[in-house]
């Protein structure tokens, strides 16, 4: 069902950009807006994930600079059947992560320090399987379409009001609306278009939840990782954060997670824990899953901690002693 919303939401946010076009200018404005809209989508698909790590500085590590995540990472791609996408670390003490790149040869994954610090490597571990999920069925590539194409209706709506200072907007004969029409669309279409990118955001989420689940198969961990990060972030919000991008990340990492449904680019996360909660019912699971190491540290380019006192021994049960 999400998949057939995300369908649907996607034509009608392209049908607002033609009817916005077509209001504007008639048959020419419709063209101009189908014209724009897939240059916008040209440039998005092939340097969006260029442009978003540079916006937060998200540096590249290896399996020697950070060999506890790059071996979770791999581990997770060959359990999805994917390729091992890079791995980037972005150095903000709030808590978040997101997956970025045009298709699966092309994906990025991008971890906080501050998530590094928060989760334990299992919840780390359903985070990470959110993200090769969003890689996986190629979400991506559909948020940068449907925030394009919103950006698109947008940036048509603001060329419409300038029209109407210089006598434009009144050929009702070639098909436009006229100045009350052109006035009407100009500021109702970037607010349907904005409710309709929203809404195509969280359909993917959910699909994402859930795919992640199954490629870990351990639902209860990426729902536990869920409460803690949401209240983590409404603690700090990460003020690096661009609300054009909030939409990539696991969690909202903007202080307006609180606002109204319909205008969230994540669904609640209380909907979130009950559908993994429903999903681990379904499997049969109990609180167990996968368990490892109490805690990965972020990789950096400091020198590393010294060793420590030889009275100490291994971490209780054999577990590794990341800190």
């Amino acid at each position: 069902m999400n998949r057939i919303k995300t369908v649907l939401l996607l034509g009608l946010l392209t049908g607002l950009l033609v009817a916005l076009g077509r209001a504007i200018g008639g048959q020419t404005g419709m063209v101009i807006a189908l014209v724009m809209a897939a240059a916008m989508n040209f440039f998005s698909y092939w340097y969006s994930d260029k442009i978003v790590l540079a916006m937060y500085r998200a540096r590249p590590v290896d399996e020697a600079t950070a060999p506890e995540l790059y071996a979770l990472v791999a581990e997770l791609a060959r359990e999805a059947g994917l390729p091992l996408p890079r791995i980037y670390i972005i150095d903000d003490p709030t808590p978040n992560a997101f997956a970025t790149g045009r298709d699966p040869q092309h994906a990025a994954v991008a971890v906080t320090s501050g998530i590094l610090e928060l989760l334990s490597p299992r919840e780390l571990r359903g985070v990470l399987s959110h993200e090769l999920a969003h890689v996986k069925d190629r979400d991506i590539l559909i948020s940068s379409v449907a925030a394009t194409i919103a950006g698109a209706v947008m940036v048509l709506a603001n060329l419409a009001r300038w029209s109407l200072f210089f006598g434009g907007g009144d050929d009702e004969d070639e098909g436009g609306l006229g100045i009350v029409g052109v006035l009407l669309m100009s500021i109702l279409a970037p607010l349907a278009a904005l409710l309709i990118q929203m809404a195509v955001s969280r359909s993917r989420e959910f699909l994402a939840d859930r795919q992640g689940a199954l490629i870990s198969r351990d639902p209860l961990a990426l729902a536990s990782a869920l409460t803690r990060l949401q209240e983590a972030n409404q603690a700090m919000p990460m003020r690096s954060a661009r609300p054009q991008t909030a939409h990539m990340f696991i969690v909202n990492p903007l202080s307006g997670a609180s606002l109204a449904g319909l205008f969230s680019t994540h669904p609640p996360i209380e909907q979130r824990v009950a559908r993994l909660q429903e999903l681990a019912r379904e499997q049969g699971l109990g609180g167990g899953g996968w368990s490892g190491p109490s805690r990965l540290r972020a990789s950096s380019p400091s020198p590393p901690p010294p060793p420590p006192p030889p009275s100490q021994g291994p971490a209780p049960g054999g577990k590794i002693d990341w800190s």
